[in-house]
């Protein structure tokens, strides 16, 4: 399905704050409608397929709006802190590391249909979007600090008392405990974007995983215990790419290019600006609060000696930046 006109026109016609919102909304109302166990591998797909229209659009007419990201998004870790700031009583925070709006609706629908109060919409990650970023847009030095309550005192969500874990949901429930201010980093999703990143795997098989895990019933034993007393968010540092499925770059210099910038990645850091001489670009340098880096544009891969993977995150597609923010609690 390709991009309205009407929605193309809104996106080159108002500020760069607004083209964002309007993508991000948009991408929401794309995916997250409900889904259903038997058909999830597909619709997911579909879904991925229509947000690829607008990764098109950024990547070619639009790519000048990545240059206004960073000043014109909704970032996920300042969306927080507001959140935290306002909430008065307990409250509580689930990071679910590289949870994209493909997994949303799994959380969604699971939260009303057992009576739960939510509000929900999509954020946007730091660049690069990755794990680093994001723990120091929060304060903490890095994920794996929030350990065993080792966040310290200087980060932006004073108060809380600070877990990272990658345990199963059963033994997840002991972590929690009755402090009224929690802060729990879970490693998965992306434990298994990784695991899942070789070829013959990719997104239909975390689309499988995804569904058993997020309908688990100690899955939501979790939420209840993270509930009792608090409020909830649920979000996470960043989305991921679907690269298996993205085209192959054919012309042969940029190819080169690719595999000597960037091997079987989606970003590096930049000692100097300099972008490649192709209009449009095919990357883009830009400088962000976490240094100057070189990020991939749009849905590119290229042949790399490791094998590029088929899930990937860091560069410039929307569901690689684009992340839920889903605010539950008791009615």
């Amino acid at each position: 399905m390709a991009v309205s006109l009407p929605l193309i026109r809104q996106l080159q016609s108002g500020s760069v704050s607004d083209a964002w919102k309007t993508l991000l909304s948009y991408s929401w109302e794309v995916c997250s409608p409900p889904l259903s166990p038997e058909t999830a591998q597909q619709e997911v797909t579909r879904r991925d397929n229509q947000i690829a229209e607008l990764d098109l659009f950024l990547a070619t007419a639009g790519w000048d709006l990545w240059r206004g990201y960073e000043d014109a998004v909704e970032h996920t870790a300042d969306a927080l802190v507001s959140w935290w700031e306002k909430t008065a009583g307990g409250k509580a925070v689930l990071i679910l590391d590289a949870l994209s709006l493909r997994e949303a609706p799994w959380i969604l629908q699971g939260a009303i249909e057992r009576g739960y109060k939510v509000e929900a919409r999509a954020t946007g990650a730091e660049l690069p979007a990755d794990t680093t970023p994001f723990a120091k847009a929060l304060g903490f030095t890095q994920r794996s600090a929030l350990g065993n309550n080792g966040g310290g005192s200087a980060h932006r969500l004073p108060g809380a008392r600070t877990d990272c874990f990658d345990y199963p949901w059963t033994d997840c429930l002991n972590t929690v405990g009755t402090d009224p201010q929690i802060v729990i980093w879970h490693q998965w999703p992306d434990s298994h974007v990784h695991d899942f990143a070789e070829i013959g795997k990719g997104i239909r098989r975390l689309s499988q995983e995804v569904a058993e895990r997020l309908t688990d019933p100690e899955f939501w034993r979790f939420v209840d215990r993270l509930t009792t007393g608090r409020r909830l968010i649920i979000t996470s540092d960043h989305g991921y790419a679907a690269t298996g499925n993205f085209a192959d770059t054919t012309e042969a210099d940029q190819k080169t290019y690719l595999k000597d910038t960037y091997s079987s990645g989606r970003w590096v850091k930049a000692d100097q600006e300099t972008q490649p001489p192709w209009l449009p670009p095919i990357a883009l340098t830009l400088e962000t609060k976490h240094g100057r880096n070189s990020f991939v544009a749009g849905r590119r891969k290229w042949k790399s000696p490791a094998g590029y993977p088929t899930l990937a995150h860091g560069g410039l597609s929307v569901l690689e930046v684009a992340s839920p923010f889903i605010e539950i609690s008791r009615q």
